[in-house]
């Protein structure tokens, strides 16, 4: 099993042949039917629950190590597994094989006037490495979904869940091999050194795109060193606005479970903006019901706090004069990930919606419905808040590229005119 190698003199060596052998796996993967992949992630999903027992011991090992050091709890909550989770993981597997296969799907096509035959067809990207924080889930998701779109993974997790992540990959592994499937077609790469890190997202020729998964830090850092291709994912300063018509029943509600629902998602508010037309009979009721809930609320936030994320039970408020006002608050301290407006004005929905920047947004919803098992995508390979490929929940077709296939005359051929 190639789960998590030891160290080596070279780290560096190390990781490149793991790409290496992806690309090996890939060109098999790209290749297999949809029926194949799907009894390929059906067996994942009873090998997962077939070793629970192994999994849940390491992930208590990584639990009661991250507890020692001082990991905040809404860390911890990230990290901890239990029978359910483990139940919710294994089904996120049967549910990516009962969707669509993207693979092979003709987006358009055309025969010219010259009786060429056209037409783009979406394929895999390859080699796909991960990085990401805690979140023992991601592993298997990410399997899930780079193996549905015929793509190799290479994971680079944490090293705060690197005994729960081994013994996840090991039993994805064994899973691929019961079915004639290459097992490097999901790899673990080490945790212990960042510099593997590095490597991977500088190993340009041999992984065809990074896709980072967790802090700001970390998303920061990918971005900024990676030669490889990569999508930016994630960090969610996501805001509720309640704007003069709002239901405040309604407002109160989505307010709650945007915020209090598990804060420790980046689709978790962390502000709530109120119209300052309502704020008098607003403001206290919100507050308070927040507050009830256990929630900090900061009312006279910052600048440090308007920009925060704050993956726990704190909230930044802030009364704005109207739509217009909202919408340039958002465009300057969001982050690109999910805004709401809660209103009974269809007019002011969608000019906030027309306006806002950012790849979800919400009228009336709760900012927890940005999720790609929400969305109906199955599993997620995360939320892209950048511009190129995809944007918000990436689901399969977001892990495909495109190829264009050019038919011309089996009996006379076809050349371009000089």
């Amino acid at each position: 099993m190639s789960v998590e190698a030891p160290p080596t003199s070279n780290l560096r060596d190390q990781i490149h042949d793991a790409a290496r052998r992806a690309r090996v796996a890939a060109r098999i993967l790209a290749t297999l039917t949809t029926e194949t992949k799907n009894r390929a992630l059906h067996a994942a999903a009873d090998s997962v629950l077939a070793h629970v027992h192994e999994v849940l011991a390491a992930n208590a090992a990584d639990v009661e190590a991250a507890r020692a050091s001082g990991t905040p709890e809404s860390m911890l909550d990230r990290l901890a597994l239990n029978p359910q989770r483990v139940e919710g993981i294994a089904s996120g597997l049967r549910q990516v094989a009962g969707l669509p296969d993207p693979v092979g799907e003709v987006l358009r096509g055309s025969t010219l006037a010259n009786g060429l035959q056209i037409r783009q067809q979406r394929v895999p990207l390859g080699v796909v490495g991960m990085v990401y924080e805690g979140r023992p889930n991601v592993t298997v998701d990410a399997f899930g979904l780079t193996l549905k779109s015929g793509n190799a993974a290479l994971l680079r997790g944490s090293s705060s869940a690197a005994q729960s992540n081994a013994a996840l990959v090991s039993a994805l592994q064994m899973a691929l091999l019961g079915e004639g499937l290459p097992e490097d077609a999901v790899q673990l790469l080490p945790s212990a050194d960042r510099a593997s890190v590095t490597h991977l997202i500088q190993a340009r020729g041999l992984v065809d795109v990074v896709i980072p998964r967790g802090g700001a830090g970390l998303i920061d850092a990918v971005v900024r060193d990676a030669t490889v291709p990569t999508i930016e994912t994630g960090v969610g300063n996501c805001h509720v606005f309640v704007h003069e018509a709002a239901d405040l029943d309604v407002a109160e509600r989505i307010v709650l479970n945007s915020k209090t629902r598990r804060t420790s998602v980046c689709n978790a508010a962390e502000t709530l903006l109120v119209d300052s037309a309502v704020a008098a009979t607003a403001l206290p009721r919100l507050v308070g019901a927040l507050e009830a809930a256990g929630v900090t609320v900061h009312l006279d936030p910052t600048e440090e706090e308007l920009r925060a994320e704050f993956l726990s039970m704190d909230i930044a408020v802030a009364v704005v004069d109207g739509v217009d006002a909202a919408v340039d608050h958002v465009n300057e301290y969001g982050t690109g990930h999910t805004e709401a407006i809660v209103t009974t004005d269809l007019a002011a929905a969608q000019r906030f919606t027309d306006r806002v920047d950012a790849a979800a947004v919400m009228v009336n919803a709760s900012t927890a419905f940005t999720d790609g098992e929400q969305f109906g995508f199955g599993a997620e390979i995360g939320i892209s808040t950048q511009k190129l490929h995809a944007r918000g929940p990436m689901g399969l077709s977001e892990l495909t590229s495109t190829k264009w296939i050019v038919w011309g005359s089996p009996a006379d051929g076809h050349i371009r005119p000089t």
